[in-house]
């Protein structure tokens, strides 16, 4: 600890309720850490104090807010959404985790699903995953056709331009993940019993089909990456930077008044 040169701030967050909390968390004291995920404690609740204030901009305002969560399984997606949600008004956002469609469902207009979940003026929507199931998942796992990938990437624009134009502000936020990193989180899942529900079939396959994920990944970016509604990439591998990411971009982004 002596040769760590700590500044009067940072030995006054160590001694803080957050500082003491991280340092005796584990038997083997790292003070290093410790410092580090107390100062991503402090950074988290001065975020989501301003998200407050965004929230409170949009409900006096009638506006509506997506949020969309995109990445590769196990990238941190639901984790981020915890953190971001934790503090906001419960009956002014929703969390939309769309299960498989039903066999109705199958036979709708694609988009059709998930416009019956859009914001209602002074709603924020968070998409944990969305329309872009098509784009990368269901290529990929072989649950839609290439005919219907093809579709959908030659309507998703002009879909986002729609919601757009109804007053709705769109953030379209991808987590990415190594495949080192990916593979150490779904290990630690599976020997875990309390969280090894989470693995899917799907999940199972991730790492198998690794490449085939870059490839449509890539061409979902190459083609609907646009100037009204880009991707913002979301490095993930440490969670704590991502959801500090995540959140930094949602407030920033909202032109909302405090």
């Amino acid at each position: 600890m002596k040769n760590l040169n700590l500044s009067e701030r940072q030995i006054e967050l160590l001694n803080s309720k957050d500082g003491l909390r991280r340092l005796f968390a584990e038997k083997k004291t790292n003070v290093e850490r410790a410092l580090r995920l107390a100062e991503y404690d402090e950074k988290l609740r001065d975020l989501q104090v301003k998200l407050i204030d965004l929230q409170n901009w949009v409900i006096e305002n009638n506006k509506k807010v997506i949020v969309i969560f995109e990445g590769r399984d196990a990238a941190g997606k639901g984790g981020a959404i915890r953190r971001i949600t934790a503090y906001i008004n419960p009956r002014m956002y929703r969390v939309v985790a769309l299960p498989k469609p039903s066999e109705e469902e199958d036979g709708q207009w694609y988009f059709q699903r998930y416009v019956n979940h859009l914001p209602r003026p002074g709603e924020i929507v968070f998409f944990d995953r969305s329309w872009y199931n098509r784009a990368v998942v269901e290529p990929v796992n072989g649950f839609c056709t290439e005919e219907e990938h093809e579709t959908f990437m030659s309507h998703v624009n002009d879909f986002e331009k729609m919601i757009q134009s109804s007053d709705t502000y769109l953030i379209k936020l991808y987590f990415s993940i190594t495949k080192e990193e990916q593979k150490e989180r779904f290990d630690e899942i599976i020997s875990d019993p309390l969280k090894k529900w989470k693995i899917t079939p799907v999940d199972l396959r991730a790492q198998e089909l690794w490449d085939k994920y870059t490839q449509y990944k890539k061409k979902m970016f190459e083609l609907t990456d646009t100037a009204n509604a880009p991707w913002i990439i979301v490095e993930a591998n440490r969670k704590t930077e991502g959801r500090i990411t995540a959140l930094q971009h949602i407030i920033d982004n909202i032109p909302y008044e405090s």
